[in-house]
């Protein structure tokens, strides 16, 4: 069976409000069937959270999973690489199905080798910051990113309470991104709910990760992301 054509995030319109909800919040024994409801439901992307117990105190979602999935959508899959060692990962990830991959700027390696690494494979290229980590970490390599991810909570589990404090972060990032001249998409994860997503989409960001406040409204998956899109 001859492989999807990729669908990088460089083909989506970074002006545009997007939407991504989160397969960590599904439900794991009907998971194919929640990434259709979510396609149907109205998402632009089906975002995949990777960690490894060591990045993160947390274990998730391996090459398999993507693979088996893959199938149920025809959306961009965004792979974040919660990873210490991402560069191991990046072509089982993309030959399993992904479209984008993000890994961190705290991870191990080399990192232009990694972004380069993630590119060769056909994939659009991201970085993430931790919450703890300045934006100003991310100025080496902005000429080698489609996508910069923020994180509103601590990486590593789904369902934790939004932390404010990085608005003023995701503000800053969209100066960098403005001046570059780049079309770089900003996303934002962790706490992104209706009142949460008010902020965020203020301070510049145009892609949401949502993970719980989607799929726990079940057979509400269009509604929320609706009420998502639409927050003001």
């Amino acid at each position: 069976m001859a492989k999807p054509k990729r669908k990088p995030l460089t083909t989506l319109d970074c002006r545009k409000t997007l939407i991504a909800p989160s397969i960590l919040a599904a439900d794991f024994a009907n998971l194919g069937a929640d990434v259709k409801a979510a396609e149907e439901g109205g998402a632009d992307v089906i975002h995949v959270d990777v960690m490894d117990g060591h990045f993160v105190p947390n274990l998730s979602l391996g090459p398999g999973i993507v693979k088996a999935i893959r199938g149920y959508s025809s959306l961009p899959f965004d792979v974040h690489l919660m990873l210490s060692q991402p560069f191991r990962y990046i072509e089982p990830f993309a030959d399993a199905g992904a479209d984008h991959i993000t890994i961190h700027v705290e991870s191990e390696g080399a990192m232009a080798c990694t972004l380069e690494q993630i590119r060769s494979c056909g994939c659009s290229t991201g970085l993430s910051l931790r919450p703890g980590t300045p934006a100003a970490s991310l100025v080496p390599y902005l000429d080698l990113i489609d996508l910069i991810l923020v994180m509103t909570v601590e990486p590593g589990f789904g369902g934790q309470a939004f932390m404010p404090e990085q608005v003023a972060k995701i503000a800053e990032i969209r100066s960098m991104i403005d001046r570059s001249g780049r079309h770089i998409h900003l996303e934002v994860d962790g706490g992104i709910a209706r009142d949460t997503a008010v902020p965020v989409r203020k301070a510049g960001a145009n892609m949401l990760v949502a993970g719980s406040s989607v799929f726990k409204e079940k057979g509400k998956l269009a509604e929320a992301i609706s009420g998502l899109r639409s927050a003001q």
